[in-house]
């Protein structure tokens, strides 16, 4: 196989190093610093996270999904909850996330429990989504099961966009809604020079703070 090494795509971090007092004393807080300048930096979707979680079988798995809201208390994403990920969170409820801002030279990792969102937040978003995406949870009901092809897919939008008249409310399915993950460990990431990398862990202690350590890199 003829391809380009990857280890010669290295690429060197340059900038101030991150240093504790340039850190907030709540994860969520720094998060909020962070998010802003990811987005004010112009880079592509920084609301794109890579969610990862355990199988029942033990077989772990990672996709990206879209962060659509955050507050003190955790992340919120959204998904059909009888899909693989759905499947994977309702046997386990933890779950691993990255933010990977390399654009910037940053990654934010956090893990935690999760809770699903209740019935009165779900429909509030569900109710902000173009109606070709409310349209698109209806069609994929079977999430993350085989399908025949493009054209099952297509026949299957094009039957509930049918259902309901252009200006009608469409009703958000059963199966889909959100989830809260509440983070224990967060830790910022900031590329240095020479792969001397500044690593700020966030843990959950018994008394709900948190205590800061600086990590090797």
């Amino acid at each position: 196989m003829d391809h380009r090494d990857p280890a010669e795509l290295r690429k060197p971090y340059m900038g101030e190093p991150l240093r504790r007092s340039d850190l907030a004393d709540h994860p969520m807080t720094q998060f909020h610093l962070w998010f802003n300048d990811a987005v004010e930096s112009g880079l592509a979707e920084p609301n794109a996270m890579v969610l990862a979680s355990v199988e029942p079988s033990g077989m772990p798995r990672a996709r990206t999904v879209l962060m659509k809201g955050y507050d003190s208390r955790g992340l919120r994403f959204f998904t059909n909850y009888t899909s693989r990920k759905g499947r994977a969170l309702a046997a386990d409820p933890r779950a691993g996330l990255v933010f990977p801002w390399h654009a910037v030279r940053r990654q934010v990792l956090m893990a935690g429990r999760v809770e699903r969102l209740s019935d009165e937040e779900n429909d509030r978003y569900f109710a902000t989504r173009p109606r070709g995406s409310q349209l698109g949870a209806w069609a994929s009901e079977r999430q993350s099961q085989p399908v025949a092809d493009r054209d099952e897919l297509d026949r299957l939008y094009r039957e509930f966009d049918h259902v309901w008249a252009p200006d009608e409310e469409v009703p958000r399915p059963s199966y889909w809604g959100g989830y809260r993950l509440l983070p224990e460990e967060v830790e910022f990431w900031q590329g240095g020079a020479d792969r001397m990398h500044d690593r700020f862990r966030y843990l959950r202690d018994s008394g709900g703070g948190w205590a800061v350590d600086r990590l090797e890199p």
